[in-house]
């Protein structure tokens, strides 16, 4: 009976379609919800009779730009009108090509050893979290729909190195966490950076000689930070040091102490950029000398992305990452395109901080600024998408019904 009905209900919409019109003038249904209200005339004639000067007629003449439809209204011969596709919110929603969902966030987590949060200046609206906030950062998270996560030790300067041997201690600030967040939300993914830097006296990525990242040396202090991280019950791994070789010596080492579940996402396309200043400021760890330039790649280069990305790949990466994010979708889709794994983009600190910073003086709507952003990741290739906004976003994704 109800099909029955639908198509009655279709036939006479569909003869009402080629029904003649009751007025030239008469009003479309309303999509947009605002704007002027009263009726146009269609056919235009007259209105520019009383502007003392006069106007083009685009209907006039022997080869007219616009013509006249049946009904004497102003018409654009025009077959293929895309617009048709964007005409409401219903219309625009089915055929919507690109959807994010909190399930494609990981969530970056500053931490550090002190029972209170410490704010970041630089990066409103984040903190270096306690234990017990990070607990309940991720506890609200995960009722949001955002189920993996990335966390970033503030370390002690009196733990800090040249070999960073911190980086690797069972009783560390990361792997205490680790066993934190894994007992307390044993479905909560957790990701962590394998890198130098946050306990290195230096500053930088690698163990340091002569001003010097030394490459090999650093990839072995590299694998025993993530058999460490692994042993704590890493889920994956993001190593993001920009060593050559890195990846397979990783894979190799997890592997052989039976790891072979734990998942490598690397950081394979990470750029010597200007836009990390503010993450520097959270964890205090600004580049003691120099910059990154010799291992980090050049913001010039693209087609170099494509070298690292098959390196990682045969070295036994799961998952291929580039970093900033905004200012590089032209390398997110040239991996995309060039790569069969799952392609990720970081929204790094200084483009969250860009965004925060226009908001604060009403320059930008936050909310349709940050989702049109995360949705720019995911029409330029990403799968996964790291942003500090994730939480926030989770929670307007859910007040919009989008999930």
């Amino acid at each position: 009976m109800k099909i029955s009905a639908a198509i009655l209900a279709l036939a006479v919409s569909s003869a009402n379609a080629f029904a003649p019109s009751a007025s030239v003038g008469r009003t479309a249904t309303n999509l947009y919800g605002g704007g002027n209200m009263e009726p146009v005339d269609r056919t235009m004639n007259g209105i520019d009779d009383n502007l003392g000067y006069e106007a083009f007629d685009p209907t006039a003449g022997d080869s007219p730009a616009v013509a006249r439809n049946n009904n004497g209204g102003v018409w654009v011969q025009q077959r293929a009108r895309p617009r048709r596709n964007r005409k409401s919110a219903g219309v625009r929603a089915m055929v919507r090509e690109n959807i994010v969902t909190p399930a494609n966030f990981i969530y970056p987590l500053f931490i550090h050893d002190e029972d209170h949060n410490t704010e970041i200046p630089s990066m409103p609206g984040c903190q270096r979290h306690s234990a017990e906030s990070m607990l309940k950062e991720i506890g609200e998270s995960l009722e949001l729909g955002v189920k993996a996560f990335v966390i970033f030790p503030k370390v002690a300067d009196d733990k800090k190195t040249n070999l960073a041997c911190e980086a690797y201690n069972p009783e560390g600030i990361v792997h205490r966490s680790i066993r934190m967040i894994k007992e307390k939300y044993p479905d909560a993914i957790v990701c962590t950076d394998v890198a130098l830097d946050p306990y290195s006296d230096q500053g930088h990525d690698g163990v340091v000689e002569d001003g010097v990242i030394l490459n090999d040396v650093t990839i072995n202090q590299l694998c025993k930070q993530a058999v460490s991280q692994a042993r704590a019950g890493a889920d994956i791994v993001a190593p993001s040091d920009m060593q050559d070789g890195r990846v397979k010596a990783i894979r190799d080492a997890l592997d052989s102490e039976g790891f072979t579940n734990v998942s490598i996402l690397s950081y394979t396309a990470k750029y010597a950029s200007a836009y990390y200043g503010p993450f520097r400021d959270a964890l205090d760890s600004h580049p003691g000398f120099g910059d990154k330039k010799t291992y980090q790649q050049d913001p010039a280069n693209g087609r170099e992305a494509l070298i690292e990305a098959a390196l990682d790949a045969q070295e036994g990466a799961d998952m291929l990452m580039v970093k900033p994010g905004m200012p590089y979708l032209d390398i997110i889709r040239r991996l995309k395109d060039n790569s069969d794994l799952p392609i990720a983009a970081y929204h790094v600190s200084g483009e969250y901080a860009m965004l925060k910073a226009a908001v604060e003086r009403g320059w930008l709507d936050e909310k349709d600024v940050v989702l049109e952003t995360l949705t720019c990741f995911k029409r330029a290739g990403a799968d996964i998408i790291l942003t500090y906004y994730a939480k926030q976003a989770a929670q307007w994704m859910k007040e919009d019904g989008l999930y």
